[in-house]
């Protein structure tokens, strides 16, 4: 009974250490303001103020809010806005085929444990579900498509499902291929197609893990259609998971189509 009593106090210290350290995050959010002019930090000799090391780092969340029923951006002169779908789920990237049909990645970040321990994890992922970033991932691609040629969908399908947080899509040829959070997978496609139900096969393993910090992976081919090139963003902020854990990171692969053979095509840090 005494343990029991003394987990239960402790569990009650830290939910209020961590209240407290969001709200000093939040503080120290709006404690801080620009004192440069946009002008001043704009062009190829940018001012830039001097460095302001602080305990806590300013931290300015835009809260995710929808558009109200019959509310839409506002135009350039001559031109028109509409909607195009609505209520996909944490739509994140779109693709166009060659027939026109729109795809779109409805997708959210994986499970990462270690990315998400401790009390900064704990005020981090806060901050992100103030800003509407940690759904559950719908881990699907939806295929949205006009029949009549009038730029309005009015067929709407799950074109692949079972993903794992999807992002990058490209097609080459007759086969499809989309950067999941932790490999490049390759499926067949006929024009046309608005399903794929044959299983896709990997072409090759990307980062990822426990600690997969930037998780989003971004895909393209070459013009020749031999190799495909991926964004694979760092595993930190500032390096603060020590360089280990930016092995492969920071980097964009280049992808041998045929083989799944790959190389660090560039990066952003020294190797």
């Amino acid at each position: 009974m005494q343990m029991r009593a003394l987990m239960t106090i402790l569990g009650v210290l830290l939910v209020v250490a961590l209240g407290i350290i969001g709200a000093a995050v939040y503080i120290a959010g709006f404690s801080e303001h620009a004192t440069l002019t946009v002008a001043a930090g704009t062009g190829p000799n940018p001012t830039l103020p001097p460095p302001d090391p602080r305990l806590l780092p300013t931290v300015h969340p835009a809260k995710a809010v929808g558009w109200a029923p019959g509310e839409k951006p506002t135009a350039a002169k001559g031109l028109q806005v509409a909607a195009f779908a609505e209520h996909l789920d944490h739509p994140r990237w779109v693709y166009v085929l060659p027939n026109g049909d729109v795809l779109v990645a409805e997708t959210s970040e994986p499970a990462k444990p270690e990315d998400q321990a401790g009390a900064l994890g704990a005020v981090a992922g806060q901050i992100m579900s103030y800003a509407g970033a940690t759904p559950p991932s719908a881990n699907r691609i939806t295929l949205l498509r006009s029949t009549k040629g009038d730029g309005v969908p009015d067929l709407r399908t799950a074109f692949l499902n079972g993903l794992n947080s999807p992002f990058g899509m490209v097609l080459v040829g007759d086969r499809f291929y989309v950067a999941d959070t932790d490999a490049v997978l390759s499926f067949p496609y006929h024009e046309g197609d608005t399903k794929i139900a044959e299983p896709g096969t990997k072409l090759v393993d990307l980062p990822a893990g426990l600690r997969n910090h930037h998780w989003t992976k971004d895909i393209t081919a070459s013009a020749d259609g031999t190799k495909l090139y991926v964004s694979v963003g760092s595993n930190s902020n500032v390096g603060e998971n020590g360089m280990a854990a930016e092995a492969g990171r920071a980097a964009i692969w280049e992808v041998e189509i045929a083989t799944g053979a790959h190389r660090i095509f560039a990066s952003g840090r020294g190797q």
